[in-house]
């Protein structure tokens, strides 16, 4: 087996969402990562035979590649603890759909048309993890309407995207996530190199935290790749 890691680099400063306040301004999500107490503060404690560093972590839960559960958007529904493992390693299937630009949307016909896509990890590969860390990156292309109601029935398990958001920003209903979460459909956001996967046989692992009354969480995403 073949091992491919989908995952950002979680790490202090890190880019993350942005929320227009009603002056102009921006909100900007970020992590914040530095030693809790370092290795040089911790050496006395151990009469200088050895020395730890413990980490502080500081990050709305929603950064990075992230899972959202069903939670996230709807009141009643499960919370990140709530999830089972076996929900999230899944068979995965790549869509191929790089070529569209910024506040672009995603149309049916990208979608395999022959392909069982129940119970699986749908991965929409936009080629948009190259702009991380850009301004261009805040501009995305996203999923239709369309797709996400053939996603729904093509009883799918949960939808990932290499971009900052499954839904269109300008949209204040977000009909992915309202959608897909209240379907159970689980959602992970700021994937990476899935242009390695397209074309391939994988099983895809999105595998948080288990932590209660969490609505999301950063995981470290993975493909194991058949060879």
């Amino acid at each position: 087996m073949k091992f491919v890691d989908l995952s950002h680099t979680f790490e202090d400063g890190m880019p993350g969402f942005r929320h227009e306040n009603d002056d102009g301004t921006h909100t900007e999500y970020t992590a914040e990562v530095s030693p809790f107490f370092s290795h040089e503060e911790s050496r006395e404690k151990y009469d200088g035979k050895a020395a730890f560093e413990v980490t502080e972590m500081r990050f709305q839960t929603s950064m990075g590649t992230y899972l959202d559960s069903p939670y996230h958007r709807h009141p009643e529904g499960r919370d990140i603890s709530e999830l089972d493992i076996g929900e999230l390693i899944l068979p995965g299937t790549v869509v191929d759909a790089r070529g569209l630009g910024g506040d672009e949307e995603l149309t049916p016909d990208a979608l395999p048309r022959e392909a069982n896509l129940e119970g699986s990890a749908v991965l929409f590969n936009f080629g948009w993890d190259n702009n991380w860390g850009s301004e261009q990156y805040h501009s995305y292309p996203y999923i239709s309407e369309a797709v996400i109601e053939r996603l729904i029935d093509a009883d799918v398990s949960l939808v990932g995207v290499d971009t900052l958001n499954a839904d269109n920003h300008e949209k204040p209903a977000r009909p992915a996530h309202t959608r897909l979460l209240d379907e159970e459909i689980f959602i992970v956001e700021n994937l990476c190199n899935l242009d390695s996967l397209v074309g391939k046989s994988f099983r895809f692992y999105a595998v948080p935290i288990k932590a209660k009354d969490t609505a999301a969480m950063p995981i470290r995403a993975f493909a194991e790749v058949d060879q």
